[in-house]
């Protein structure tokens, strides 16, 4: 399964530093959509993905509209991660696809509201204690990406630490 990392719109440099070395360590392919809120040679968003880099593919978006036309959401599995939504991640049966997108927006406002009641269905939510607003961004798409993994069997991952094979 080919995953995508979809980042519309992100503010936060080291939370997309974190993303990167997340999608680097599992072969998720991560789209930036612009606006960013930072440069992508921010001193910031390069520390936090470390060396990885250079692992990583990566396209970047001018905008959400150019986004959603190069990859309509009708055209793919596309999942839109939300706190608004009422079907939790672990809900879906990733495996059946050959592809899959998911969408999250950014840190301060998330998805477009109208992005997102117009593909209510293809909403996934965290479960989270309810007064609560959200988790940082980089620890939700870990937890979403390796649940994706998870029903995979980590296809195409290290299983054993080569440590522990000597």
């Amino acid at each position: 399964m080919k995953l995508h990392i979809v980042m519309v719109e992100p503010e936060i440099p080291q939370n997309t530093g974190n993303i990167a070395r997340t999608c680097a360590a599992t072969g998720a392919k991560l789209h930036l959509v612009k606006p960013l809120g930072f440069e992508i040679t921010d001193k910031h968003l390069k520390r936090a993905g470390l060396d990885y880099w250079d692992k990583l593919e990566i396209e970047e978006h001018e905008s959400l509209a150019d986004f959603l036309q190069a990859y309509p959401i009708e055209n793919h599995a596309t999942f839109l991660a939300s706190t608004k939504s009422q079907q939790t991640y672990c809900e879906e049966d990733y495996i059946k696809f050959n592809e899959v997108f998911i969408l999250f927006g950014k840190e301060t406002k998330g998805l477009p509201e109208d992005l997102l009641q117009a593909h209510l269905d293809r909403t996934i939510r965290i479960p989270m204690r309810s007064h609560l607003r959200s988790l940082n961004l980089s620890n939700s798409v870990a937890i979403i990406v390796y649940e994706i993994l998870r029903q995979t069997n980590f296809e195409g991952l290290e299983e054993i630490s080569s440590y522990f094979q000597n």
